[in-house]
């Protein structure tokens, strides 16, 4: 996680939420995922960062549209050509009065070698320092964490080669996010990177649902589902000792399906008990420990 210098001695406004949406969110129905970020934005400057695509007049334009439907009446974009462009500070200014950014799909590894160690990766970082709003959908969700997924074959068992990662923003600790999770068959690639590091927990986001990270939990909402993987309790591995083409092999993995409204512990690993209203205003109870037997 990037950190800013903290003085002890005077208090500071919370992180803002992350909002880490798994691809291809409703933009044209209830807009439930979109309306949440539009919700917490308070009327305020939404900036849309189209940096991930190569072609962003139309991506910028279709957003700008279910924004300003959804009651945002201050819509910025944000795009870098090339990585020079990120130390322009005209392009950094419009983020110092930012409500939230709205990181969209297109290559993750575009935004973090655009916009890396720039001066809009610290202004990004210091929207969620004051307590903005962050959020992403497919590439802009990926990139949020410390390490990010870039590549992997989806729909089959994971070989142990096949498997690209990169430094991600690092707007989220201990968390690597894959989107199009169980659309794209994606648990294979997601076994695989938590395998390289278990302290670091899989997070498979759906397409149209998303999670809202906040004091260092988050909650599901959308249409589909979440699976967590969690590797520390792994007793045996062959990633380091096999061949590349080989299958991985991993026991003991623990995984956690959520759906609308469930709510996840990231420090404590597992979903917690609580009943509270998700975004749609159901009620829900989260399940938060080991049933005793009879």
């Amino acid at each position: 996680m990037h950190d800013l210098a903290r003085n002890p001695a005077r208090s500071k406004p919370s992180r803002g939420p992350l909002v880490a949406i798994g691809g291809h969110e409703d933009k044209d129905g209830e807009c439930v995922i979109l309306r949440e970020i539009a919700r917490r934005l308070d009327r305020g400057l939404l900036v849309v960062a189209t940096v991930a695509s190569e072609d962003p007049g139309p991506l910028f334009n279709e957003y700008r549209r279910v924004f300003s439907r959804l009651g945002v009446h201050e819509i910025d974009e944000l795009y870098v050509r090339d990585r020079g462009e990120a130390y322009d500070e005209d392009k950094s200014r419009a983020l110092d009065r930012a409500a939230g950014i709205f990181l969209t799909g297109g290559d993750q590894l575009r935004i973090s070698s655009q916009i890396g160690d720039t001066p809009l990766f610290s202004r990004i970082h210091a929207i969620h320092e004051r307590g903005g709003v962050v959020a992403g959908t497919s590439a802009g969700a990926a990139v949020m964490s410390g390490t990010m997924l870039i590549g992997g074959s989806n729909s089959e068992s994971h070989r142990i080669g096949d498997l690209s990662m990169a430094p991600g923003l690092g707007l989220i600790g201990d968390v690597m996010i894959d989107s199009h999770f169980a659309e794209h068959g994606r648990i294979g690639r997601l076994l695989g990177a938590v395998s390289h590091n278990p302290r670091v927990l899989g997070v498979g986001i759906d397409e149209d649902t998303a999670v809202v990270v906040e004091g260092g939990r988050f909650q599901v909402f959308g249409s589909g589902g979440v699976y967590v993987i969690d590797a520390a309790g792994v007793t045996h591995s062959n990633i380091a000792e096999a061949e590349p083409q080989r299958t991985l092999s991993v026991h003991d993995v623990r995984m956690h399906v959520l759906g609308s409204g469930d709510v996840f512990d990231i420090s404590g690993r597992r979903p917690v008990l609580e009943t509270k209203d998700d975004v749609s205003g159901r009620r829900t109870v989260q399940k938060d420990k080991e049933r005793t037997p009879a």
